[in-house]
């Protein structure tokens, strides 16, 4: 399932959370290949790849999106965390 992240959500992100500015191949890597994968609120997936290296030293980076119907799915929020919430359901894990 094609997971949309447009160039103006992207910008939103990057507004709220400027440490991302240089994370959007890491958050796509995260959608496409998530090391977590956790139950979000209002129907919400939190997906999240470990990073160690340079720009995400020692961090998780964590993709909010939601899923539309069978067909797509868009982010609606992207941040870098040093843990997980352990109070939301793993759906997922490596």
């Amino acid at each position: 399932m094609p997971i949309r992240l447009p160039e103006d959500r992207w910008e939103h992100i990057v507004r709220r959370h400027p440490e991302m500015r240089w994370q959007r191949v890491r958050v796509m890597g995260a959608i496409a290949a998530p090391d977590i994968v956790q139950r979000g609120d209002y129907g919400a997936l939190l997906v999240a790849r470990y990073y160690n290296g340079p720009g995400a030293v020692n961090l998780f980076v964590v993709a909010v999106y939601r899923e539309v119907g069978e067909t797509y799915g868009f982010v609606i929020t992207a941040y870098l965390a040093r843990r997980l919430s352990p109070r939301r359901e793993v759906l997922w894990s490596q």
